[in-house]
């Protein structure tokens, strides 16, 4: 803190005034960033890289892409349906066979089978490639210090930048269309398999590692033999945030054209269609609850011992290579089947539209509940008091502190959450929004962040509390819980548009709703870890329910509540970046802008500010102390 006024003070000194950025100490990023974007345009029909490289990813990215969705397509709603359902039914049962099968009936039902077969195309290119890369980077830094001393801060930077923030630049070298969208997806898709990859190969066994040696394997031996199946719950688990990650990109990469179930949305979103926005919402939590459901039960079957894998007959009879076989030759059979009952795609006549009645119950709650709900109040008015009476005065004490006055608050704060090197982070990232001349606009977003953060943790907390106690809530919560935390970020738009509006609050309200089943989860599992030694002494001791949460459970979990919070703190800023496109403003305003305008500098530089909020914002909710 010392360092930090001797650094400061004299600044403010120097460069005096109220709240704003000093404007001498800012670099104005907009000449060389639009001079590059303007060679990009002007070179990419060419120059050599773009003919030579970029022109051939983007040719097998199409024909990739293509060649999944034309077999996706031959197949037919029989076909696909079977496989899907006959791949669950190896790996978990019937219940998740009937859930993949009741998935993709209903997808075809609300009329979406084409575009959600484009969307699986487009997901499993992408998600193949992001497995890929992710695998390579996470060895590399699993086996290398130094590099993964090299890859945390990309890493850090690819999961922090916002979705949209890739895009513009995607467009701007392969164009609108499927290679920006798929390879945007895999850019945002790729770290969390690295990470997890470098996690379970670190933290293989010493004791194999040393035997693997001792009996004289190789490197690579030892890396295939030993490192690597040690390593399989991590690498499937990383499979599995890749599959759910890139589902949330592609579905965002349709502003770009990426086409599929995400267009339907987007572009009901922009004729606020709620009914019709649903109807594609809805098979994007199916596809997402189907894929997250198959990866985890693979990863269960995996560490499962072999006699409890294949306790059937039937299952046994369709396990190892000719099990597989027999499951696509039953797929097969059951797509020749379907094509010569001449239903290859989903009849017409077998789809139900979700769109009137949905939008007929929009109509009544914005009459019933948008306003003139007697002492409550309605929805609209509700949004109205948390913009007048929170976002306004919060964002309006922000922007008039002085900024050398937050920078020492920052200081102040991340020295409480860790050491001096956490400070001297958290102080260079906030004064970086500075530098890149979007001060206004990134305390406007830090004032919605901190809102909503401060809503989702009293409503997770409280509802946490609850779960804890009862194993009966916390049964009927989970499948809420599922469900919320499989939806894409673009789906919470939807509901929150239909009922608040337009503006900030509704953004908020979104990254609430984002943000909580991940703090529900952390908290109670942090208070169901508690010793029950500890909790039993202080029963004995005639403490009541609320002395014992208060004094025993909630101190003794404090490391899952700081957690929780900085969870909740990067989730909400995911989210309240996203909902710039429905006024939520400022730095998502600014993203969206640059990407519909093709302006790379106001796109990057309010996705730099973005990136180095949440840099700050992570450093100060992050205990390393504790760690």
């Amino acid at each position: 803190m010392g360092l930090a006024l001797a650094v400061l003070v004299p600044l403010a000194l120097a460069y005096p005034g109220a709240g704003s950025w000093p404007a001498a100490l800012a670099v104005d990023l907009s000449g060389p960033l639009g001079r590059a974007g303007d060679w990009i345009i002007d070179h990419r029909d060419s120059h050599p890289l773009f003919l030579y490289f970029f022109g051939h990813v983007s040719n097998a990215v199409v024909v990739s892409v293509r060649a999944v969705y034309v077999l996706l397509l031959a197949a037919g709603w029989t076909g696909v349906t079977a496989l899907a359902a006959l791949v669950a039914w190896r790996l978990a049962g019937v219940r998740l066979a009937l859930t993949c099968a009741a998935a993709f009936a209903a997808c075809g039902l609300l009329g979406m089978w084409v575009p959600t077969m484009q969307t699986l195309a487009l997901m499993a290119v992408a998600v193949a490639a992001s497995v890929v890369l992710g695998f390579l980077l996470g060895l590399a830094a699993g086996l290398s210090p130094r590099a993964d001393r090299v890859l945390r801060p990309v890493l850090d930077t690819m999961q922090i930048l916002p979705a949209f923030a890739y895009l513009l630049p995607m467009v701007l070298v392969f164009g609108i269309g499927v290679p920006a969208a798929v390879l945007a997806t895999v850019v945002y898709a790729a770290p969390p398999m690295a990470r997890l990859t470098a996690l379970g190969l670190r933290e293989a066994d010493a004791g194999v590692m040393e035997a693997a040696a001792s009996l004289g394997a190789t490197g690579r031996q030892r890396l295939l033999t030993a490192r690597l199946p040690l390593a399989r719950r991590q690498l499937l688990l990383g499979v599995n945030q890749a599959i759910m990650t890139g589902l949330s990109m592609a579905v965002i990469a349709s502003v770009i054209g990426a086409g599929g179930l995400g267009d339907r949305v987007y572009q009901a979103l922009a004729s606020v269609d709620v009914g019709a926005a649903l109807a594609a919402g809805i098979p994007i939590v199916l596809l997402a609850v189907v894929l997250d459901r198959t990866a985890d039960a693979a990863g269960r079957r995996i560490g499962a011992p072999a006699a409890a894998r294949e306790r059937h007959l039937l299952r046994r009879v369709f396990s190892g290579w000719y099990g597989r076989l027999l499951t696509l030759l039953a797929a097969v059979a059951a797509a020749v089947a379907g094509r010569i009952a001449g239903s290859s795609p989903w009849p017409e006549s077998w789809t139900v539209s979700l769109a009137d009645p949905v939008n007929s119950a929009v109509a009544w709650m914005t009459g019933h509940l948008y306003s003139g709900v007697p002492v409550v109040g309605g929805t609209a008015d509700w949004a109205a008091r948390f913009t007048g009476w929170i976002l306004d005065p919060l964002r309006a004490g922000l922007q008039a502190a002085p900024w050398w006055l937050l920078l020492l608050t920052a200081c102040a704060l991340a020295l409480l959450a860790g050491t001096w090197r956490t400070a001297l982070t958290a102080v260079l990232a906030l004064a970086a929004v500075g530098v890149l001349g979007v001060w206004e606009a990134s305390l406007d977003t830090l004032s919605q962040v901190l809102a909503a953060v401060a809503v989702t943790l009293a409503v997770g907390f409280a509802i946490a509390v609850g779960a804890a106690r009862s194993a009966r809530a916390e049964r009927l919560l989970r499948p809420v819980l599922d469900v919320c935390q499989t939806l894409p970020q673009f789906v919470y738009l939807i509901p929150v548009v239909a009922l608040f509006g337009v503006g900030r609050a509704p953004a908020a309200a979104a990254a609430v709703v984002y943000a909580l089943p991940a703090v529900v989860r952390i908290t109670v599992q942090g208070l169901r870890e508690v010793d029950p030694t500890v909790v039993e002494s202080a029963r004995s001791l005639g403490a009541t329910r609320s002395q014992l949460l208060r004094h025993v459970q909630l101190p003794l979990a404090r490391p899952a509540l700081l957690l929780a919070v900085n969870q909740a703190v990067v989730l909400v800023l995911a989210v309240v970046i996203i909902g710039g496109l429905v006024g939520g403003g400022a730095l998502g305003y600014d993203v969206v802008l640059g990407l519909a305008q093709g302006d790379l500098a106001t796109g990057l530089v309010a996705g730099a500010a973005i990136v180095c909020l949440g840099l700050f914002l992570d450093r100060v909710t992050q205990p390393t102390k504790e760690a």
